[in-house]
């Protein structure tokens, strides 16, 4: 869940720099959002959350 949350904020923030910077406008972000909004009720979803879990789990056993 903290995962989740943490790279939701993440996107969250990215989305309103690109706006803000210009980059994609309004219109085309909205149907980004909704895209993903439908995308997580279909039944590709669990294999979205495993290839994500998997990308954290990764990014985790990174020692520097």
């Amino acid at each position: 869940m903290a995962i989740s949350l943490s790279v939701v904020l993440l996107l969250a923030i990215i989305l309103v720099v690109l706006i803000r910077g210009g980059s994609i406008k309004a219109g085309p972000a909205v149907v980004a959002v909704l895209f993903g909004f439908f995308l997580a009720s279909t039944g590709m979803a669990p294999s979205i959350q495993k290839f994500m879990d998997s990308i954290a789990q990764s990014i985790n056993q990174i020692s520097f």
